[in-house]
């Protein structure tokens, strides 16, 4: 009975390994063992530029329910002259974004404090516009009155600042631009970066030189494709370590709100359409971007699906009436950057949960602030890991101290389980009242060595949610060869330590009277080391750490018992 039980929660553990090992392989875009679903060739297909319907059906509906005509510059006042297409590339020391003047839109950012974990040769890029890829941030106006043509995102825009790279010792850059007049109406956006900073400024300036009051909506929203970074491809362990790829919706009625694209094409999206705080954000494994604005202001909230494999997010914001001559500002913050989940926080409130854990957040967030807090003290984040294992073995030296004890009482009796098994092989049901007797006798509990490996699991998965989704550990060194603890060991040195420990604590631990038993106790460590030579290196080093710091403790209590191997 015993035997079998220990049996039972080895086998349970195994499962466990292998399902995070296959989750691991599905983040990283590798085969999977349980098999991963390709992406579709319509993404690819569908990632070129979009037609004219599916540009106009860009623009955002008013709240009025008028469906807005994308105007084109050759429709506004008759004297504009259309400024010249313009791809504008601006540098900070943290990003290198550039600027649509085709809608004076953000179309790509790329983050220059963040290396491509596919190609170490380059930086992460986020936003993009590519012939396979959409991933843009726009902004625009809706006019009230049905057909009635004001600047938007396909509008032409002209740059009227020179600036394009941050100067040495400058807090902050602006970008300015001015949209075409659209029925003597014209938008000017101004982007602001600002040093060390990845959330942008933009403030939107109405200027309403019409002869006619004007009350306008404006829109900021999100656009891109459906398909994912290679390495956040398949879904989570367990609901664990999200790698979603999707919208999110924040506000104080709904709370945090993932509307994934599959749903808008279902038609199944569902998330609280309006209130007077809130933001809209798109998600992906480590990074995001959004739109803020923390002004208690009402606004409407709206995610669809634009054309086949293109979607978007965002916000509207009615501007009331502007008088003929009036100009009136709007502000907005544009964050696209890594999650940190501190600076999220500081940003707006509940942007942390682009950050998600999933089912694993009560354990993992504790975790992630307890090791934040190890890692300002150390500096460095494999030792923080070190010490979060050591005061996590702290918290349950007792618990483990008494396991460790009934494994070595149980390792005392086995000599004379042995003997009894032998002598009473022909009676099974008289061998196992007789084991029952000695364990009595003993004061030995059969199953308390398997309580640690059992509390150590859900620990385990959270801290695996957290090593994979802190971008805060990503390309971070511990020593030597390990220059990125988020990724697997490139030499082996960490799974081959692991591998040996486990084996040394198996040989510490009471042999099964059954010599198959016995030989799967070998096997099965293993068999267990084989997964962690794929496993993040952070996450060998967690589980290396408990490794040696148990069999420290067990071999201290065996020598106490007196218990010889």
């Amino acid at each position: 009975m015993t035997d079998m039980r220990r049996t039972l929660l080895w086998m349970v553990f195994a499962v466990s390994l292998m399902m995070l090992w296959d989750a691991w392989n599905k983040h990283n875009g590798h085969p999977t063992v349980f098999g991963m679903p390709a992406q579709t060739s319509e993404v690819a297909a569908s990632g070129a530029a979009p037609g004219a319907s599916a540009v106009a059906n860009s623009v955002p509906a008013a709240s009025t329910g008028v469906t807005p005509v994308a105007a084109a510059p050759a429709a506004a006042a008759s004297a504009a002259v259309v400024a010249p297409h313009e791809l504008v590339t601006i540098t900070t020391d943290v990003v290198k974004a550039t600027i649509d003047t085709d809608g004076g839109s953000l179309v790509r950012v790329e983050l220059l404090k963040h290396q491509d974990q596919e190609d170490a040769a380059r930086h992460m890029v986020v936003l993009d516009k590519t012939a396979t890829h959409t991933y843009v941030a726009q902004s625009g106006l809706i006019g009230q009155v049905a057909g009635q043509g004001l600047p938007n995102h396909t509008t032409a825009f002209s740059v009227e600042t020179p600036a394009r790279v941050l100067a040495d010792g400058a807090a902050q850059l602006e970008v300015k631009l001015a949209s075409q007049p659209v029925n003597g109406v014209k938008l000017v956006k101004t982007y602001v970066f600002k040093r060390g900073d990845y959330a942008i400024d933009v403030k939107q300036e109405v200027v309403n030189a019409s002869a006619a009051a004007i009350n306008p909506t404006l829109y900021v929203q999100l656009e891109r494709d459906s398909s994912a970074p290679q390495a956040a491809q398949g879904p989570a362990f367990m609901g664990g370590p999200q790698a979603y790829t999707g919208m999110a919706v924040f506000n104080a009625k709904g709370k945090y709100q993932k509307v994934d694209f599959k749903h808008l094409d279902e038609g199944k999206a569902e998330f609280e359409k309006s209130d007077d705080n809130g933001w809209v954000a798109m998600v992906q494994h480590h990074f995001a971007s959004a739109w803020l604005q923390n002004d208690k202001v009402t606004r409407e909230f709206f995610s669809k699906k634009i054309a086949t494999n293109l979607y978007a997010t965002g916000m509207l914001f009615n501007l009331g009436e502007i008088a003929a001559g009036q100009t009136k500002t709007f502000d907005a913050t544009l964050f696209v950057g890594p999650q940190e989940e501190n600076k999220l926080k500081a940003l707006a409130s509940g942007l942390e949960y682009t950050k998600d854990y999933g089912w694993t957040h009560v354990m993992a967030a504790p975790l992630f602030w307890l090791l934040d807090k190890l890692h300002g003290m150390l500096g460095n984040w494999g030792w923080a890991i070190i010490a979060l294992v050591v005061l996590l073995k702290a918290a349950f030296y007792w618990l483990n101290a008494n396991a460790y004890r009934s494994m070595a009482k149980m390792k005392a009796v086995n000599p004379k389980i042995q003997e009894m098994r032998e002598r009473l092989k022909s009676d099974p049901q008289k061998m196992q009242q007789e084991m029952m007797r000695i364990y009595r006798e003993e004061k030995v509990n059969p199953i308390g060595g398997c309580l640690p490996i059992v509390i150590q699991i859900p620990v385990f998965i959270a801290l695996y949610s957290v090593l994979s989704s802190s971008v805060e550990i990503r390309n971070a060194p511990w020593i030597g060869w390990i220059t990125d603890l988020s990724v697997k060991d490139p030499f082996f040195v960490l799974p081959a330590l692991m591998t040996a420990s486990s084996l040394l604590q198996t040989w510490l631990n009471p042999t099964p009277p059954d010599p198959v038993q016995a030989k799967m106790m070998w096997i099965m460590p293993l068999l267990f080391s084989v997964m962690f030579f794929f496993f993040p290196a952070g996450l060998v080093l967690y589980w290396l750490t408990n490794n040696v710091l148990s069999i420290a403790q067990q071999w201290m209590i065996n020598r106490q018992l007196g218990v010889t191997n």
